[in-house]
């Protein structure tokens, strides 16, 4: 392959990687689904040496958590603001049916307002629903963080692909 067309391909690989990782601050974007198809294409592209294959299992077990650390992170503030797992359960089924049915906002809706209305019916608190709904925010807060950081991973092994070969 020439030279200048290696480094448009690295190029192109990057920009699209961060797009991907400037978009993970956004809870809806599916950020890290970006940068994995990034380093696919980039493999697809430029062939799977041994240590591309080695580097791409590792980017794609960090894009498997990456996608559902949110998930966990919000689920385990809601429980820690007082939600009951079962609670916490249903409102990650209405996340999901929210955003097959009214993608791409409809499970960004869908689970915070199944948290709180299942925990106002479950204790009959408006108070203690807002702190389940509370630490479901904040485990969003962290969940965005963790995204980061496990984009950030992503790229750097995806930069040690490009490098190694």
């Amino acid at each position: 392959m020439p030279e200048w067309l290696r480094v448009v391909i690295v190029g192109v690989t990057q920009f699209i990687i961060l797009v991907g990782l400037v978009g993970l601050i956004i809870p809806i974007f599916p950020g890290i689904i970006i940068i994995w198809l990034a380093c696919l294409a980039y493999g697809v592209v430029t062939g799977f040496s041994t240590w591309g294959i080695v580097l791409f299992v590792l980017i794609s077990i960090l894009m498997l958590a990456g996608t559902t650390v949110d998930n966990i992170l919000m689920g385990a503030g809601a429980h820690k603001g007082g939600a009951s797992w079962l609670t916490v359960g249903i409102a990650l089924l209405a996340g999901v049916a929210g955003t097959i049915l009214l993608p791409p906002f409809g499970g960004f809706i869908a689970a915070p307002l199944g948290v709180l209305l299942l925990e106002w019916w479950r204790t009959k608190d408006l108070r203690k629903a807002w702190q389940a709904l509370v630490g479901m925010a904040a485990g969003l807060g962290l969940s965005i963080f963790a995204r980061l950081g496990i984009g950030a991973l992503m790229m750097v092994l995806w930069w040690v692909w490009v490098v190694v070969g």
